[in-house]
């Protein structure tokens, strides 16, 4: 007789809730209908909340590529970076084998206050080991991080002193910056790397700008590689720097959003700074905005790879709980009316992923012949009318092929087993105050510091005492790139992360050397401004045929 009145009772609350949702969308009715009986009558105890977001997942998942839901651990882990700072100690650290290792202490941060200085080893965080138990680069972070004004308390052991020393450092908020390098190339151009488009990114931006002018910057090489993106609107304010009043930046449409544009106003101060960008295949989003609206505009050359495609605009919903849904709404457009969004299937996020892996399998990457232009896709620039393509990323006015021949299977596993950071640890270790003393600044290191054979013999030994077999013909294959790493990656640890692009990185980097000599060549930059790149013609010839 209960289970009677039970199941009656149910019936009775699924007609009341089904009557009540007669004004719904017959699918939402549905929807609803379904939670409430799996939360009500299944066999086993459920977590109700749990299968609402594995809901919200699996209709997310049906959709783009871009849609997506994350719980409130993930969401502030994914918003973080892109808010310009964070509450904690103030380091910047490296995990050597399983031992945190201080790089630098952000300058006027809570640990730099108190004395902790680079090169010391975090040994206890609150009298918990941390050393020597393979702890997460996670796991390690949240104890390091916490609000603002408490306290944590490390103890470290310095190189040349025997005891551990203990420090009380109270947290504070620390920036995260997303510029990654600013210097003079030479004496007139500048370089700026920006890594992300974060909340403070055109502030951050600005004032870069400001400082290498004062240097003598007459023109600007912006480095967008590797950048994945983030906020819509850093890409907009960036935009409004150098273009001038009236100018469309980017427009989104969707089918339920209607078309929104972005003018620039033309108050931008850098409106007629000869310029390159470079991008390649991981440039993503909004990096895409700035560099398609420069390149729409005949404002500067572009040079690299094509970008990833990211052409699809997601709206936050957050809820209660601190967990958020990223819906994708609309697709923005270049000024030219290009979407970069690159073709995916609903539904498919795997074979959306491997797409960067099939541009390398079909040589795009190394040749320009492996790429084909579909001519339907062609558009034109706003002011000069070169033809520029759409379908799926941003094609640069000046494709540069990536260089593997140093790339050896013996580079590959010395890398892999982190062989370049735990030697370029242990030898500023040793060499730290006489590095400093040698070489006052970073240019001074750069010009003078030289990896001998001795040191590469040592790291060859520590090579193989971790099961890194050495073969000559490889190792000289690689040589002078591993040398040039491991001087990078000394300069790093000495002098800060920016020493790292200036001192190697840049050096080798093909994309830089293209987009200097293009800048150098004023005829040349302006020519491609006016008819872009002829071998792009012959692409597209070949792609008909």
């Amino acid at each position: 007789m209960r289970k009677i009145l039970f199941v009656a009772g149910l019936s009775l609350a699924l007609t009341i809730t089904v009557s009540a949702q007669r004004s719904m969308p017959q699918a939402l009715q549905k929807l609803l209908n379904a939670e409430y009986a799996i939360s009500t009558l299944y066999v086993d105890t459920i977590n109700e909340d749990k299968l609402v977001e594995e809901a919200i997942k699996g209709m997310l998942e049906s959709l783009d590529p871009h849609s997506s839901y994350t719980d409130a651990k993930e969401t502030k882990e994914l918003e973080e970076p892109l808010q310009g700072e964070f509450s904690g100690v103030g380091i910047q650290f490296n995990m050597n084998k399983d031992t945190l290792y201080v790089i630098q202490t952000i300058p006027g941060g809570p640990s730099e206050r108190v004395g902790v200085l680079a090169g010391d080893r975090i040994i206890y965080v609150n009298d918990t080991t941390i050393a020597g138990v393979k702890m997460k680069n996670s796991d390690i972070q949240k104890r390091l991080r916490g609000k603002k004004g408490t306290n944590v308390t490390i103890k470290v052991k310095r190189p040349g002193v025997k005891d551990l020393i203990t420090f009380r450092i109270t947290r504070d908020n620390i920036p995260l910056h997303s510029i990654d390098a600013k210097y003079m190339l030479d004496e007139r151009t500048g370089y700026l790397r920006i890594s992300r488009f974060g909340a403070k990114t055109h502030e951050e931006m600005m004032d870069a700008l400001k400082e290498l002018k004062k240097q003598g910057m007459t023109q600007l090489i912006m480095d967008l590689n590797d950048n994945g993106g983030g906020y819509l609107n850093a890409a907009i304010d960036m935009c409004n720097e150098f273009l001038d009043h009236g100018q469309l930046m980017v427009y989104t449409e969707g089918e339920n959003s209607p078309r929104n544009e972005a003018n620039a106003n033309g108050w931008g101060n850098y409106k007629t700074l000869p310029m390159v960008v470079m991008v390649n295949q991981y440039s993503a989003s909004a990096a895409e905005i700035f560099a398609g609206a420069m390149q729409d505009w005949d404002r500067a050359v572009v040079v690299g790879r094509r970008t990833f495609g990211k052409g699809l605009v997601q709206r936050p919903f957050k809820f209660d709980d601190g967990s958020m849904m990223r819906l994708t709404v609309a697709r923005y457009y270049t000024p030219s009316g290009r979407c970069i969004q690159k073709p995916y299937s609903r539904g498919d996020k795997k074979a959306y992923e491997k797409e960067l892996l099939d541009r390398y399998n079909e040589g795009e990457y190394y040749s320009l012949d492996s790429i084909q232009f579909n001519d339907s896709l062609r558009y034109t620039t706003r002011i000069n009318g070169r033809t520029i393509y759409g379908g799926g990323g941003v094609m640069p006015d000046i494709f540069v092929p990536v260089d593997t021949t140093e790339y050896s299977t013996y580079y590959r596993d010395m890398t892999a087993k982190g062989i370049l950071n735990q030697y370029a640890i242990k030898y500023v270790d040793k060499n730290r105050k006489a590095i400093s003393k040698q070489f006052k600044t970073v240019k001074d290191f750069d010009n003078g510091f030289t990896v001998t054979d001795e040191m590469m013999r040592d790291f060859i030994a520590m090579g193989e005492q971790d099961s890194v077999k050495y073969d000559e013909e490889k190792y000289r294959t690689s040589e002078q790139l591993l040398k040039d790493i491991i001087k990078g990656l000394i300069a790093r640890d000495v002098y800060g992360d920016q020493s790292a692009y200036s001192v190697i990185i840049n050096h080798r980097n093909r994309d830089l050397q293209a987009a200097i000599a293009v800048l150098n060549d004023p005829e040349r930059f302006q020519r491609l401004l006016r008819e872009g790149n002829p071998e792009y013609e012959r692409l597209v010839k070949k792609s008909e045929k």
